[in-house]
């Protein structure tokens, strides 16, 4: 029994000692007397505990046994250290084990190793506990190996890695520490004094580029400073502060670096972006510090990676402005290419790739000399003429400020009577050398003749009143014969005894800009095509000849307005740019067979103004205009073929009992629309009663501009029945006009008028809007299944424009209609204008939510690929194929179209339904929808409404009609046209 409890706990403690993680005997390392120091980093053994405990295996001993020691933890750590020693001499050694808080070496580059305390306590396998050293850098521990002793080493880590482990003899370590104590002084004296003298400059000097190299020799003290450990011995610091300020004056230093090239280069001369980067950059480095406060690691990587950039990017900006001739950038260029040079070094520090010892105290140095270029280099530029400031006298400056402007220097020595001026006068005159000096006659001699009076009157009057300023606008005469502008500023010197004695000032060249004016005048006055006087010089000569008139009463003028005959088509057929050639040649046919004294303008577009006062008797006044009207009949050779034109002609003869006025050029107007309207190619004299007509087309143009404003556009809508149960379903929108004085007037008489003065996308606008809204209410009041729809229709002018996009957006947001039910009507010849253009803008329309309908279907000449690719809802079939042949039938056509269309997913609208039967058959056919007198003429609003609500008080033709009810009486069709906005 007592047999089995023994191996019972031989059992349990070899399960003890499985769970304490027992390790291999390390080998020992031979400590030599002649070694001062012995790098240990590669040969340690790294070992991890679930407990606070852990059993290793010591290195053999002398009589070769491996024994087994437990190491209890201080600090309840995990992270283990194991290595062995041996003394192999007959004397006693004393060692230091050292181990660095931080080295740069190997550090890395994202979350970089910032520094700790490593180890907690060192236990050895025998002998006594090494002993601690005070430091502030570094974790040393003094060790004293006895001859022959072998000892192993545990040590409690405080983190999971070790820099480097080096063992020292005593007095070699205490050199090496005072040795790079010295180097460490001589480098932060120089870092210190640096960045005082460049604080100095910039006291002194002022410009910006001094405080930023200031604020850079600052950013390096201070890192250095941490760097050595110096600030830590002044501000007594914790090794948790000191990572956290490790992390922050990186992130300071590339701020630094960041605001120095900035400055230096004056970035922001070059373009604004290089501002807001810079600002952008400068807030995330200072956003680094703060991160430092809670992980110094991610904070100094991130600066690291910063400072890598800014050295590469600053390299390249700094050579791209070289190349523009930039003199700071190329004064720049040595030292930051030695800065990037430093960069990559200390890459290749942290990153492990060099490890030699002296590489971190030589990176630290080589920044200060670094930045000690830098210094030389903004102190060459502040003293060897980059800075402009410096003491300039009144004198000096006033001069600096005469040649940069580039003037001239003009000189009268009263008493000598002699005049100087700048050799460029000269020059710019191709004057021999000394021609304008001399006396102030000879100025005269050169002047143009209409400034001499001027030009003698203003130096007399500088003489007489011995004060003033001569300001005076001359011409000066070159050989060749031409003449050049001067404007010429100057004031009198006063003398001692009260008299003028020199009159000085300055002389500029402003040929350019006189030249400039007078093409301006000319411009605003003239047409820039034709060069003709325009409507306002021509309404400014009958303004002028009225007020002559009254001294020559038998003066009396005849004006003619002269406006081609279907000039649009020709526009239309040739282009802009041979209309206007076109326009020119007329111009210049017209000039040639007129006289001096008459006066040609072009009044408008393809309208001809002429004030003609050559000519007092009617028949040759009569004469001239059929002259002109051949004149313009010859045919105008272009491009192998000939153009024919034709023009209208109104006269209007002055009234010798009435005053002049530009009234007169209304009644040419007049007459001429009158010739218009007849046909053309005609010559009309003015008579009063073409005033009463509705022919005074300027008269309809201004009422049409404010009929909207005055709410004189009316809107009718006409029924589209649905035939298959005989229901409205849905209106077309006509816009009709209720003129005050000529009362209802239908389209044909003002949508062309419309499009013409580009009044007809404001009115296209406002018919859209209104049905929208009024559909909007409809469909409120009614709730059907499926919803009333409405039908407005759109012009070429608004579809070529992209904002219908957003008038369409804009109609749907202010009146909630449902989808699709508002229809945009657009005629086949409309959509083929332009068919690519038409496809992407309908497809657009589509997607907001309206529906699109193809009207007048068939009479165009539309190409049924294109059909496809427009995405059109509805297709409406012109009355033409709806309404019988002569012998009763339908056209055959009319069968295909509907089929077409519903082959093609869309559904179809008949128009010109007249009659009852029409209806039936139209319905027979497959046709879903027909409008037309069958089932009502266009009405009102209200209307419509008691149509919606079934009201038996509306009229006749706005009632519900059966297929069993007789036919209501044809009405007349209203002229179909193709214009938009228009009742059919």
């Amino acid at each position: 029994m007592r047999s089995i409890r023994c191996y019972a706990l031989l059992a349990l403690s070899f399960l003890i000692l499985a769970a304490a993680q027992p390790a291999h005997a390390v080998d020992a390392i031979s400590v030599r007397t002649d070694a001062p120091a012995i790098d240990l980093t590669g040969v340690l053994e790294f070992q991890h505990s679930d407990t606070d405990r852990i059993q290793v295996s010591t290195a053999p001993g002398p009589d070769g046994i491996v024994r087994r020691i437990e190491v209890r933890a201080r600090e309840g750590g995990k992270n283990w250290l194991v290595f062995a020693l041996t003394n192999t001499t007959d004397e006693q050694i004393d060692r230091l084990i050292v181990v660095p808080h931080y080295r740069i070496v190997a550090s890395g580059l994202l979350w970089p190793d910032l520094g700790l305390s490593r180890i907690a306590t060192i236990t050895p396998s025998a002998g006594d506990r090494p002993d601690r050293q005070d430091s502030a850098t570094a974790d040393i521990f003094r060790i004293t190996l006895d001859p022959g002793a072998v000892v192993t080493y545990v040590a409690e880590l405080r983190t999971d890695a070790i820099p480097q482990l080096y063992l020292w003899e005593p007095e070699a370590y205490k050199d090496k520490v005072n040795s790079f104590t010295l180097y460490h002084g001589i480098v932060i004296g120089i870092s210190g004094l640096l960045a005082l003298v460049l604080t100095i400059l910039f006291v002194v000097k002022g410009s910006i580029m001094f405080p930023a190299a200031s604020a850079l020799a600052w950013a390096v003290l201070v890192y250095i400073g941490i760097d050595f450990g110096f600030w830590g011995k002044v501000f007594d610091m914790s090794v948790d502060a000191e990572r956290v300020w490790r992390a922050s004056g990186e992130a300071m230093l590339t701020a630094a670096f960041l605001v120095f090239l900035f400055a230096y280069l004056n970035l922001s001369r070059w373009h604004v972006r290089y501002s807001h980067i810079t600002l952008g950059w400068l807030v995330f480095l200072g956003a680094l510090v703060g991160l430092a406060l809670f992980d110094p690691a991610v904070a100094s990587g991130i600066a690291r990676i910063s400072l890598l950039l800014i050295a590469a990017a600053g390299f390249v900006l700094i050579v791209t402005l070289s190349t523009q001739g930039f003199d700071r950038a190329v004064l720049l260029i040595p030292t930051w290419f030695l800065f990037l040079i430093w960069v990559i070094a200390a890459g290749m520090t942290v990153t492990g790739a060099v490890t030699n010892d002296i590489v971190g105290p030589a990176l630290l140095g080589g920044l200060v000399l670094i930045v000690m270029l830098i210094g030389f280099t903004v102190m060459q530029h502040a003293f060897a003429g980059g800075a402009t400031t410096g003491i300039v006298s009144d004198v000096e400056r006033r001069a600096l400020a005469l040649t940069g402007s580039g003037d001239l220097i003009w000189d009268w020595d009263v008493s000598a009577d002699k005049v100087f001026t700048s050799p460029e006068t000269e020059g710019l005159l191709g004057l021999k050398r000394g021609t304008l000096e001399g006396p102030a006659a000879r100025w005269l001699e050169v002047l143009h003749p209409l400034d001499q009076d001027r030009f003698r009157a203003a130096l007399d009057s500088v003489l007489d009143q011995r004060r003033g300023r001569l300001v005076q606008d001359f011409r000066l005469r070159t050989p060749d014969g031409h003449f050049m502008w001067f404007a010429l500023k100057a004031r009198p010197v006063v003398g001692s005894d009260g008299e003028v004695a020199r009159v000085v000032g300055t002389l500029s060249d402003v040929t350019e800009i006189k030249n400039a004016e007078e093409r301006m005048l000319h411009d605003s006055v003239h047409d820039n095509l034709t060069g003709l006087p325009n409507r306002q010089l021509f309404i400014d000569r009958l303004t002028a000849l009225a007020g002559f008139i009254k001294t020559a009463p038998n003066l009396r003028p005849t004006v003619m307005v002269i406006d081609l005959d279907r000039f649009k088509q020709v526009n239309d057929s040739v282009g802009i740019a041979v209309g206007d050639s076109i326009l020119l040649t007329l111009a210049r046919r017209l000039t040639r067979i007129l006289k001096p004294q008459d006066t040609l303008a072009r009044i408008g577009g393809d309208q001809f103004g002429l004030l003609l006062t050559s000519e007092h008797e009617p028949a040759r006044i009569t004469a001239l205009a059929e002259t002109i009207r051949k004149t313009i009949r010859a045919p105008i050779a272009f491009n192998e073929r000939e153009i024919f034109l034709t023009a209208s002609i109104g006269l209007a003869l002055s009234d010798p009992q009435a005053p002049l006025t530009d009234e007169i050029i209304k009644d040419a107007e007049l007459a001429m629309y009158h010739s218009k309207r007849l046909g053309g190619d005609r010559i009309d004299v003015y008579k009063p009663p073409m005033r009463s007509r509705k022919t005074d087309r300027l008269t309809l143009e201004s009422d049409l501009r404010r009929a909207i404003e005055r709410q004189e556009i009316a809107i009718l809508y006409q029924p589209i029945m649905r035939l298959e149960d005989r229901t409205v379903a849905g209106f077309e929108a006509l816009a009709r006009w209720d003129h005050p004085r000529l009362g209802r007037m239908s389209p044909s008489e003002f949508i062309s008028i419309a499009e013409e003065i580009g009044l007809i996308v404001d009115l296209g606008l406002f018919v859209m809007d209104a049905t929208a809204k009024q559909l909007s209410t409809w469909q409120r009041a009614t709730r059907t299944r499926v919803p009333l729809f409405a039908s407005v229709n759109v012009s070429s002018r608004q579809l070529l424009r992209h904002d219908l996009i957003h008038d369409v957006r804009g109609v749907l947001s202010r009146s909630a209609v449902a989808r699709g039910s508002l229809k945009l009507e657009l005629t086949e010849s409309l959509v083929m204008e332009n068919p690519e253009h038409a496809a992407q803008m309908l497809q657009r329309i589509k997607e907001l939510g309206t529906g699109l309908s193809l009207d007048d279907f068939g009479t165009g000449h539309s190409s049924l690929s294109y059909l496809q690719r427009f995405p059109f809802d509805t297709i409406k079939i012109d009355q033409s194929f709806v309404r019988t042949t002569r012998n009763g039938a339908r056209p055959t056509l009319l069968k295909s179209i509907i089929a077409m269309a519903h082959d093609l997913g869309m559904e179809v609208v008949a128009e010109g339904a007249e009659t009852d039967s029409d209806a039936v058959e139209l319905y027979q056919l497959g046709c879903q929808y027909a409008q037309g007198f069958a089932f009502g003429e266009p009405m009102d609003a209200a209307s419509a409404t008691r149509l919606l609500t079934g009201d038996k008080t509306e009229a006749p033709r706005a009632r519900r009609y059966s297929l069993r009810t007789p036919p209501a009486p044809a009405a007349p069709a209203a002229p179909a046209t193709a214009t938009p906005q228009q009742g059919r």
